[in-house]
């Protein structure tokens, strides 16, 4: 199959690809909101009405519905009386976007004119809605965050908002996650200048992490659980990883040593996992999960390598991130920015994989391939109107729209690296 080349990659066009990403993510925010960024998830089959009204409850059935919902090309939850709901780590991320939207939003006024370097007047060509309060967007998303926040816990934490039918468990609605509160976290402390209470929120998340997650050191560094239904025979490494995340988080916020430290021990063990081609398994034994190298998990642990890096300032992961980086560039992403599904197969194409590539190299600072992978993802699951597709297969594209594996995803990589875009530009005038 010939593989789609996009304008992207030329410099020639960086100003007329920059207002496009404007444009989209634009849209994608209002088609979120005009949904009250309401929608369908991955994995909501178990909140079909159908399956509610069924007299037996058995593990089996909810997971040949769960799969129903999940694989077919076109959307059949409507048929399957599947509710559309917020998805706790969506709204964050759209409390995130709608933040970074509002920060764009600002640094331009309406005498700009110039629009020589990409970044600058790309924002006064284009420009974002006037009509929409984005500050006020983020902030009323965040108050959600806190009020719909799990009770119960050691500190602030949350979880998806559906029941989950695992292999060996079954996820309840509001059962905490580490990846959830994570990135909750992550917004609370960006937006706390529209709200003092989020820092004392957000720090709370610390004890949630270490007492209700159970940390605990290992031989090499420390773990923690995924959630509260994990099993005990496996180790999800990239929940490990966000967990890390969210410690140094507090660490950038507060300076308390302990959060260095312990996102210091658990990034050490998760270290001491990667394989040697320079990628991480879904699980630690590999044989726990059907996953092996996928993309965006690797993707999340790489994200939190460099978010250490970052914030410390320090190379004590050097090495293993030049060798993930490597790995996650030649090996799970083509030359095309197309997302390889992991490190044997090219099919499916994840947009979760595209959004979360576009993050990794935004952060990392090679905006050129965060540009070309934003680039393929506009190109071959962006359907216009603001929608995103969930997957390009070899012969056919799955034709749903998930609100938070979709848009919400999409929205915040596309916010994220506008961003960097914008800083970018400003350091080359300050030059």
């Amino acid at each position: 199959m010939t593989q789609r080349v996009s304008t992207y990659t030329t410099e020639t066009s960086a100003l007329n690809d920059e207002q496009r990403t404007i444009d989209i993510l634009r849209k994608t925010l209002a088609y979120a909101r005009t949904r009250d960024y309401k929608g369908w998830d991955y994995g909501d089959g178990m909140s079909s009405k159908l399956l509610q009204w069924f007299p037996i409850d058995n593990k089996w059935l909810n997971l040949v519905v769960q799969e129903v919902a999940k694989r077919p090309p076109i959307n059949v939850r409507p048929l399957l009386l599947i509710e559309q709901r917020r998805n706790y780590k969506g709204t964050a991320l759209f409390a995130m976007t709608n933040l970074n939207t509002a920060k764009l939003q600002s640094v331009c006024t309406p005498d700009e004119t110039s629009a020589s370097t990409p970044g600058s007047g790309a924002w006064s060509e284009m420009g974002i809605d006037t009509d929409v309060d984005y500050e006020d967007e983020s902030y009323q998303l965040n108050q959600w965050l806190i009020s719909n926040r799990s009770v119960g816990y050691s500190g602030f934490c949350g979880g998806h908002k559906h029941q989950i039918q695992h292999f060996h468990s079954r996820g309840v609605p509001n059962d905490p996650d580490v990846v959830s509160t994570s990135y909750a976290v992550k917004s609370l402390l960006s937006a706390a200048s529209l709200d003092p209470m989020y820092l004392s929120v957000a720090e709370t998340a610390a004890n949630f992490v270490v007492d209700d997650l159970n940390y605990r050191t290992v031989a090499d560094g420390a773990c923690i659980d995924y959630h509260f239904n994990h099993p005990s025979d496996s180790y999800t490494i990239n929940a490990g990883a966000i967990g890390a995340r969210l410690l140094i988080d507090l660490y950038d916020q507060f300076g308390d040593e302990s959060y260095r430290r312990r996102a210091k021990c658990l990034l050490d063990h998760i270290a001491g996992l990667q394989t040697d081609i320079g990628g991480w398994t879904y699980r630690d034994p590999p044989s726990a999960s059907h996953l092996s190298m996928d993309n965006h998990h690797n993707g999340f642990v790489i994200e939190a390598f460099l978010r250490y890096q970052d914030v410390t300032g320090t190379d004590r992961y050097a090495k293993t991130l030049d060798r993930a980086l490597t790995f996650y560039r030649e090996t799970l992403f083509d030359p095309s920015g197309a997302p390889n599904w992991d490190e044997k197969k090219s099919y499916p194409r994840d947009i979760h994989a595209s959004a979360q590539g576009i993050l990794v190299f935004t952060y990392a600072g090679d905006l050129d391939f965060a540009r070309r992978i934003l680039a393929w993802a506009l190109d071959n699951l962006y359907v216009g109107d603001g929608k995103f597709y969930y997957r390009k297969h070899r012969f056919y594209t799955t034709r749903v729209t998930l609100m938070r594996w979709c848009q919400a995803w999409m929205a915040y990589a596309m916010s994220e690296y506008l961003i960097a875009l914008q800083n970018q530009s400003k350091q080359t005038v300050d030059v």
